[in-house]
């Protein structure tokens, strides 16, 4: 089954770089950070609706890269000597010959240009974690507000006139 929905390229060490708290935690475990990245990848992925691909740089690994899904979001290591930037403008081309939008994420100026001329949309590292924030919060609000909702108490489902009634035997 083909997959129509827009379409978000993240350069994943880029926002890494990019977000304070992940540049903080990649001091001490690459790993985590890109596992923590991958995590708020596809929490937004699953609210905003885009397919979600994370793009990391394997350049000076040997190898034929590698792409796996993690959390719903794809995930490509590079193949030796092809850099992210290269990974992302590949797909962008591949991705452009079906009717959707392409964004990719990005704070790389040069590459933010050719990604652009190709008609691809572009957004910064720091637009990425303010959208994904945003989405966060709101999530969280409308969680808030089914609890609050769901509340099932015995005083908003009486008629006013038996919660009056009842308020009177109370204060007797």
């Amino acid at each position: 089954m083909a997959d129509w929905r827009d379409v978000l390229l993240v350069d994943g060490y880029n926002m890494i770089g990019g977000w304070p708290f992940l540049a903080e935690l990649a001091n001490s475990s690459m790993q985590e950070a890109r596992d923590v990245l991958l995590e708020k990848l596809a929490e937004y992925q699953a609210y905003s609706g885009l397919r979600i691909v994370a793009i990391f740089d394997a350049y000076r690994v040997p190898g034929l890269g590698k792409s796996y899904i993690q959390g719903k979001v794809q995930v490509f290591f590079t193949k030796e000597k092809e850099t992210a930037d290269e990974c992302i403008e590949r797909l962008v081309g591949e991705f452009s010959h079906r009717r959707r939008k392409i964004y990719v994420a990005t704070s790389d100026l040069i590459e933010q240009h050719v990604i652009f001329a190709r008609g691809a949309l572009r957004l910064s590292a720091r637009e990425l974690l303010n959208e994904v924030e945003q989405s966060e919060r709101e999530v969280k609000q409308k969680i808030t507000k089914e609890q609050t909702k769901s509340r099932n108490t015995l005083d908003g489902n009486l008629p006013p006139d038996v919660r009056q009634m009842f308020e009177r035997w109370r204060r007797e």
